[in-house]
């Protein structure tokens, strides 16, 4: 874990830092109908995921965000469903729903580039790839007209630099006040699931 973590550490002084710190240069409108974009493609798994734990009305105002922000938001760009009362509702995957499910997380794993994560996490994760990510299954699994596999690892990546530059100045302020670096992230991230999986603040 602390060799990958390494690795992962000088692959974000290369790319990703650089990466970001250039996106924050972008206008904040720039940057926010990104993130809203990124975050309305989201709802493709945060939907399902609604369902399987039993959220039936989150997944009902998920769905309604996803079908205004799709269309008259232009693909997401503009959160147009929290002016008619929908607000934006906190994301889930299937990592999270294992969880609830009672599955334990097991081991605690970092994966080269895609950073913290646990047996639990990884597993949920693996089932966007066989079918739980309906993006993924119109861009990559499937070959169809209007969407290539260029479209979804672009929307993985720029969802990895919108992160990293949301949190810029935090993961700075982390690395330079911890002791353990690796130790301190380990732990934010586990306290980090756990709150999403009890839903709690």
């Amino acid at each position: 874990n602390r060799g990958i973590f390494a690795f992962n550490q000088t692959l974000d002084k290369i790319v990703f830092k650089p990466l970001a710190k250039g996106y924050r240069i972008f206008p904040q409108p720039i940057r926010a109908g990104t993130s809203n974009a990124l975050s309305n493609l989201s709802n493709v798994v945060t939907i399902p995921n609604n369902l399987l734990q039993g959220q039936m009305k989150k997944a009902g105002v998920n769905s309604a965000r996803f079908l205004i922000n799709s269309t008259l938001g232009i693909a997401g760009i503009f959160d147009v469903a929290s002016y008619y009362g929908l607000k934006k509702q906190d994301k889930e995957d299937y990592g999270q729903t294992l969880g609830v499910w009672g599955a334990g997380p097991g081991c605690y794993l970092v994966l080269p580039v895609l950073g913290p994560s646990t047996v639990r996490d990884t597993i949920g994760s693996a089932v966007n790839l066989i079918g739980g990510d309906a993006w993924y299954n119109v861009t990559v699994a499937n070959d169809t007209q209007h969407f290539s596999d260029f479209d979804y690892y672009a929307s993985r990546v720029t969802s990895g630099i919108d992160f990293r530059a949301k949190n810029y100045d935090a993961i700075e302020n982390l690395e330079k006040n911890s002791i353990d670096f690796y130790a301190s992230v380990k732990s934010l991230y586990l306290q980090d699931r756990q709150q999403k999986i009890l839903n709690t603040n």
